[in-house]
């Protein structure tokens, strides 16, 4: 097994000589397993590379199945627009709209099959869900854990309630622990993070961990050229500590990186770690070590307080700060998931009282908001839910596209990858009904679209869907041509104005300047305020820029580079 002292030294490290022995053991069988006789090359970032987030069924269609409804979607509006697609959990499930797995190793028959995901991988690549912190309680591994089938007794976190666990971090106002009985008649107390629902998996078992780097190299020999560790910085657990962000689970991001460079050292980590930036940028580790890629997560609430405040000024001061420390990591930029708009990010970012402008707009928009508990036992907002679309454009009234495709506009000249979650490039509104439905925040930017209305809406030119998704997909495909917007180009903030975002891009053969306004008022800018002599071309517009000050209309955005 190639690197596999590298392997052994994180085994020991997390587990200790005599436990690591068994561990390594059982991760050469699972490597010899599903090992190819030439891995593929290590490939990383482009200008190409865009991302759509989906559900399985986020489009429907009677009597077909929703991963092939998908697929011949994306055929019909998306070549050249995605290079890959993000399938969230697509696993048999009992909560969480998927990220409560009863099943690793298959695909919901409600959504479609291994062979419909090879399908639609012969025209994208693809990304999976790694749901890694835990599993569901109606799935037959807790089944087993429950009845005490060998290999099985120690996969859940057992606490004597009585346990003073006031400083883990708690990322819901739910409780820490949840009471089951076993089928001996014993009650036990579980760690469940996030839900009664959501077992925590005890990876201080060697049963546990076998199984998900089973469960690692399964989706990685499926065809996953990426894959989302969901809810990482919670994996390893220590009473006394926070329980986030642990030095153990560090090196668990390290193993799983070690033993998919040995077996598919194609395949990329992304961690999703919603937390303030320089502890999500800790997954980096050395810049070859840890994570290819993480969650710009500051980028979504920050980006929507700009457009709130009609200034850029802090946006623009924290993108200056987006430096990578390899060629080999690169961040995820998005602005709109199946979750909410996460403001943990924010700490030390916002004034006091502009998280609760931010707060006011999603409610009085139709949004929600959630929750997290203290250590103090308070609650504090954790995630606003709501559209992206509708927290940009702050009324349920207004369907002015251009004002949220400004701020979609700003992701996709920011270093790193970009990712469009398809409710956002389809131009989705509020799903209030859908909250009715479930009684769950979160289903607000969870709708089930219709894929025959979807295609009859972008057929109509005047439709807010056409006028969102036809204009988004050609910013989309105007970046993908451009050498300046590979994901580790050079990059510099330049102050115009604060309703002005303005960034400047470099590659060996191309510079570009984007500069986005954040207002809904006209603003100036001289071309020699970005260093610029000479004619210029949009390349959004294709049309030339020769005179010395450039107006921008309300929310435009333009891409200027030299003939």
């Amino acid at each position: 097994m190639r690197d596999v002292e590298h392997v052994k030294l994180l085994l020991n490290r997390i587990y200790g000589e005599n436990t690591a022995s068994r561990a390594l053991e059982r991760i050469a069988a699972l490597v010899e397993r599903y090992s190819k006789p030439t891995p593929k090359e290590s490939g990383f970032f482009s200008q190409d590379d865009v991302v759509l987030i989906t559900y399985g069924d986020s489009l429907t269609k009677a009597g077909e199945a929703p991963i092939k409804t998908l697929h011949d979607f994306a055929n019909s509006y998306l070549k050249g627009v995605v290079s890959t697609i993000h399938f969230l959990p697509f696993f048999p499930w009992s909560s969480d709209d998927g990220f409560s797995v009863k099943d690793f190793h298959r695909i919901d028959p409600d959504l479609g099959t291994w062979e419909d995901v090879s399908t639609i991988g012969s025209d994208f690549q693809l990304m999976f869900d790694y749901v890694v912190n835990h599993f569901s309680s109606e799935g037959q591994w807790f089944a087993n854990y429950l009845a005490g089938k060998d290999g099985y007794n120690d996969f859940a976190i057992e606490v004597d309630p009585l346990t003073d666990l006031s400083m883990v971090t708690r990322p819901r106002s739910l409780p820490l622990l949840s009471e089951f009985k076993k089928n001996d008649g014993s009650s036990v107390h579980l760690w469940t993070t996030f839900s009664a629902d959501q077992i925590d998996f005890n990876f201080k078992s060697v049963d546990v961990l076998e199984k998900m780097i089973e469960a690692l190299l399964l989706y990685a020999d499926k065809g996953a050229g990426i894959l989302r560790l969901d809810a990482i910085a919670y994996l390893w657990k220590e009473i006394g500590t926070s329980c986030i962000h642990l030095t153990q689970t560090h090196d668990m991001v390290k193993l799983f990186r070690a033993v998919l460079d040995i077996v598919a050292p194609e395949v990329m980590i992304l961690t999703e770690t919603n937390v303030p930036h320089a502890e999500n940028i800790s997954y980096f580790g050395n810049g070859r070590d840890e994570a290819q890629m993480v969650y710009n997560f500051t980028l979504p609430p920050l980006l929507f307080h700009a457009f709130a405040k009609q200034d850029a000024q802090l946006l623009s001061e924290w993108a200056a700060g987006l430096q990578l420390e390899s060629e080999t990591t690169t961040f995820f930029n998005f602005t709109a998931s199946h979750d909410g708009i996460g403001v943990r990010p924010l700490e030390g970012i916002l004034p006091p009282g502009e998280l609760d402008a931010l707060v006011d707009i999603v409610r009085s928009n139709g949004g929600q908001v959630s929750t997290k508990r203290n250590p103090d036992g308070t609650d504090s907002a954790y995630e606003l839910n709501i559209t992206y679309v509708d927290a940009i454009l702050g009324d349920p009234a207004s369907d002015r596209a251009e004002k949220f495709l400004a701020s979609q506009a700003v992701q996709y000249v920011l270093p790193g990858v970009p990712a469009s979650y398809i409710q956002s490039l389809l131009g989705s509104r509020n799903w209030t009904e859908g909250v009715k439905q479930t009684g769950r925040a979160r289903t607000i930017n969870r709708e089930k679209l219709d894929a025959d209305q979807v295609r009859k809406q972008l057929k109509d030119q005047d439709s807010f869907r056409a006028r969102v998704f036809y204009p988004y997909s050609h910013l989309i495909k105007t970046r993908k041509k451009q050498p300046a917007f590979h994901p580790n180009a050079a990059f510099e903030i330049l102050d115009l104005s604060p309703r002005l975002f303005t960034i400047r891009r470099e590659a060996a053969e191309q510079t570009l300047w984007a500069v986005t306004n954040v207002s809904g008022e006209r603003m100036h800018f001289m071309l020699a305020d970005i260093g610029v002599s000479g004619p210029v071309i949009d390349l959004l517009s294709n049309q030339t820029v020769d005179t010395l000050s450039v107006e921008l209309q309300p929310y435009q955005y333009v891409w200027l580079t030299r003939n």
